[in-house]
């Protein structure tokens, strides 16, 4: 529990490379409102303490675990309760990679060149639902991304709701789409929860992985 009296956000950091995960881990645990609950090197091993620690609500991924790619690890968790957000933080992420992970659910990419300070505010935004993701990075995902087939059920969507889930898409905030779209931010915010009704889903980040699998043709 924080000094705030609020919940703090429990992590687990997985890294083969112990001087950066070891390093990562005491400045987080440092920060005011993170708790570092474990920290380990392979998928493997993260797997075996989601299953006996329950209480992760934010796992730090690196793509790269020497021997094994993180996508297994994402692989993995479908045979878990888990239910919090994985956070990717790599040092680099392929083009042809990206909307695989997207869709494996994945709640954002941070890149290891970016700063502590970054990495933090990136930590508690995933924890508020928000998709993590850089435009360049959403852009080349969408690029990539299969048409969806002419029998897939889904949705048509309105003028409105297209324009609002392609800024998402570009990683824009509701203030930035506001400001777009000339228009308040109570309104896209309605527009977001007809979107998340429409779709099924809750997060931005999970908004953003139906459309890569639905609505790709509508953006």
């Amino acid at each position: 529990m924080s000094k705030t009296g609020q919940k703090n956000i429990r992590l687990l950091l997985i890294d083969d490379h112990t001087l950066f995960r070891e390093s990562i881990a005491r400045l987080l645990q440092s920060e005011p409102g993170l708790e570092v609950v474990a920290h380990c090197s392979s998928g493997t091993e993260a797997l075996q303490i989601l299953e006996s620690r329950k209480e992760i609500d934010i796992v730090l991924l690196d793509l790269d675990l020497g021997q094994e790619r993180g996508t297994n690890f994402l692989d993995g968790l479908r045979n878990t309760q888990f239910n919090g957000k994985v956070l990717l933080v790599t040092a680099d992420v392929s083009d042809s990679e990206v909307p695989t992970l997207i869709r494996k659910g994945i709640s954002g990419v941070f890149m290891k060149h970016g700063s502590p300070a970054l990495l933090i505010q990136g930590i508690r935004e995933t924890m508020e639902g928000k998709a993590l993701f850089g435009q360049d990075l959403l852009r080349r995902a969408l690029e990539r991304a299969e048409a969806p087939g002419p029998d897939q059920r889904r949705s048509k969507l309105t003028e409105r709701e297209r324009q609002v889930l392609s800024f998402v898409f570009e990683g824009l905030a509701n203030k930035q789409i506001a400001d777009r779209l000339q228009i308040s931010e109570t309104a896209v915010k309605a527009t977001l929860q007809q979107l998340f009704a429409k779709t099924g889903v809750r997060t931005r980040s999970q908004l953003v992985r139906v459309a890569l699998e639905q609505y790709r043709d509508q953006l």
